[in-house]
């Protein structure tokens, strides 16, 4: 079968493997139907994902059908159509029965898929956990429409969830790049009384602009005195950080009003400091970490009643024969691209 691979530090390419077969009772085979570029995979190819493995087939944001299932698999069947999580957990030890699936203890536990054990820019995939890793698309949510559920869209769900807003807040989303367009999605469920973005590339405020109308959009130079001019207690309630640049980081905290919560949610190819003396005073509670997935049903029933929808994000799309092309666009952000629905 055709895989794209982490071959070495900047280097991936397309290679012929064998098709995965199922070595756990608990696995699953899945036919992949449409996989997506996540810039996770560019942190991979650039090196700054130090537990990635060379030699591994890249990609964890899939959909495709359940081809074979272990002995032990009960929630999915042959035949059925699946979104695949990021993360792969047992379900079993202390961090999964927390909720804290990003963690979980297994070997082949959190993120593993196209990082550590091969993911789903191929043509197929095997998952381990599946009875937990894999979701039952409804019947009348489409391929596209249910692409992000596994990585992207669980990350915003996740960050929305942790970040307790509340009705009356106003709150700020650094970043509207693919995961800070699904986090904004996911806080407009939330319904706070403002929302505002901050972006620095003119397609992207385009985009929010025509498609969310009532979100207020700022580029970052301005933002920190329009963040005041517009919220009631001197900055943000609320701040979602998911751009991943050392300025970035800087300008949440300096637009987070005191005591307000600040959550981080982009990867930063650096180490981030917190200037402590210049925050004394502030009592900022941030939270960080990766994703903790284990929303997805929740997430595509939200899909299929109407209440979200990340199809618009879908720009281009490529065959995987041609994912190169797809990488390149992508990662030098060609063409008004968001995001890239790839057919395996």
């Amino acid at each position: 079968m055709l895989t794209y691979t982490y071959i070495s530090k900047g280097k991936f390419g397309l290679k012929e493997k064998p098709i995965p077969q199922i070595k756990d009772d608990r696995d699953a085979i899945v036919k992949v139907t449409l996989a997506s570029i996540c810039s996770s995979d560019i942190h991979i190819k650039h090196g700054s994902v130090p537990r990635a493995v060379e030699g591994i087939t890249v990609g964890h944001e899939m959909v495709g059908i359940v081809e074979q299932i272990g002995n032990s698999v009960k929630n999915v069947k042959v035949g059925d159509r699946v979104t695949v999580n990021v993360e792969t957990f047992c379900g079993e030890c202390f961090f999964c029965q927390n909720g804290f699936v990003n963690n979980c203890t297994d070997k082949n536990g959190g993120w593993a898929l196209g990082c550590r054990i091969d993911g789903g820019q191929a043509e197929y995939v095997r998952v381990p956990f599946a009875d937990t890793g894999l979701n039952k698309i409804p019947d009348n949510v489409s391929d596209r429409q249910a692409l992000f559920v596994g990585d992207v869209l669980a990350t915003g769900f996740w960050a929305a969830r942790i970040s307790e807003i509340k009705k009356e807040d106003t709150i700020l989303i650094i970043g509207a790049g693919p995961t800070g367009i699904c986090t904004l999605l996911c806080a407009m469920l939330k319904t706070p009384k403002k929302i505002i973005v901050c972006e620095k590339d003119e397609s992207r405020i385009r985009f929010i602009n025509k498609h969310y109308p009532n979100v207020l959009t700022v580029k970052p130079d301005e933002c920190l005195e329009f963040v005041r001019k517009n919220s009631d207690h001197g900055g943000a309630d609320v701040v979602l950080e998911v751009a991943g640049t050392d300025s970035t980081f800087r300008l949440a905290w300096e637009c987070a009003r005191p005591n307000a919560v600040v959550t981080v949610v982009a990867l930063y190819d650096a180490p981030q400091i917190l200037p402590l003396p210049e925050m004394y005073g502030k009592n900022l509670t941030f939270k960080t970490g990766g994703v903790d997935g284990c929303d997805c049903e929740e997430i595509l029933s939200l899909i299929e009643s109407g209440k979200i929808d990340t199809e618009p994000l879908i720009t281009h799309t490529f065959p995987l024969e041609k994912i190169e092309e797809a990488y390149e666009i992508f990662e030098n952000r060609r063409d008004g691209v968001i995001k890239i629905a790839v057919e395996c």
